[in-house]
């Protein structure tokens, strides 16, 4: 019996190490992990840069803003850059300076304006989508292209949101992939993705790394930085931070 209990004590500590932080808006980062946007230009110049893409159509300083938060006061981060302007990703997006490889995230976004678009890249590759009005594999919340939009936990027009994410990368053997990218998300504190394996980079390569190998399917062993997309949109971001993991199992539910 002692045993056993021990064995549950383990068990629950795991579990916990990613998942009891809290789901939904205005969760605090824990103790051991890594605030990367607390609406500062500070943090934005120390921790962020552009992502050159072949796209690439701006320059540093980064034009991105800090704005006030219309909801609940203090600031957030704007995706402001007219690079960006008619859709064109990867014209002006940014990329934290350091490169994750298993992680916890949670990130907060709001969209001003209808249709509003921007992106959340796990790694650099593989986008959660931001898209208001879009209910398709390609709208608001979707593992792009591979699962369908859970658009119904969707807050609305000028509200904040929270996406809080389990990621853990792809494993290779001898160079070559065994097993697939897998992400666990919750939306609003609604669990809406579960141990989703990724298949590709979409969107070639002005999408992400790796998305000009092998149609998107060449993904390679190296950890890469969380990237956020302008397309020229009004989409603001507050509250985000990275807790990294180490998953040695193919589970990433929290």
């Amino acid at each position: 019996m002692k045993s056993h209990r021990l064995f549950l004590s383990l068990f629950a500590c795991t579990a916990l190490s990613y998942g009891a932080d809290g789901v939904g808006l205005k969760i605090a980062p824990p103790a051991d992990a890594e605030v990367i946007i607390d609406g500062t230009r500070e943090m934005l110049d120390a921790k962020w840069t552009y992502w050159e893409g072949p796209r690439f159509a701006s320059a540093l300083p980064i034009k991105w803003k800090i704005v006030d938060d219309i909801v609940d006061g203090g600031n957030c981060l704007m995706t402001d850059d007219r690079a960006g302007d008619g859709g064109k990703y990867g014209a002006a997006d940014i990329v934290t300076k350091k490169a994750y490889r298993d992680f916890r995230l949670h990130i907060e976004f709001l969209v001003m304006n209808p249709r509003g678009n921007s992106g959340v890249y796990l790694q650099n590759r593989f986008e959660i989508q931001i898209q208001e009005g879009d209910k398709t594999k390609h709208g608001m919340g979707a593992v792009i292209n591979e699962t369908e939009s859970p658009y119904h936990a969707f807050a609305g027009l000028g509200k904040w949101n929270a996406y809080d994410i389990v990621f853990r990368a792809a494993r290779f053997k001898d160079g070559k992939m065994v097993e697939k990218p897998l992400v666990s998300m919750y939306f609003n504190g609604q669990k809406v993705h579960t141990n989703v394996a990724i298949q590709k980079v979409w969107g070639g390569p002005n999408s992400g790394v790796d998305g000009g190998n092998d149609g998107g399917k060449g993904i390679t062993d190296t950890p890469q930085g969380l990237k956020l997309q302008c397309e020229g949109h009004d989409v603001r971001y507050r509250n985000a931070w990275i807790k990294e993991l180490d998953l040695v199992n193919a589970d990433t539910d929290f």
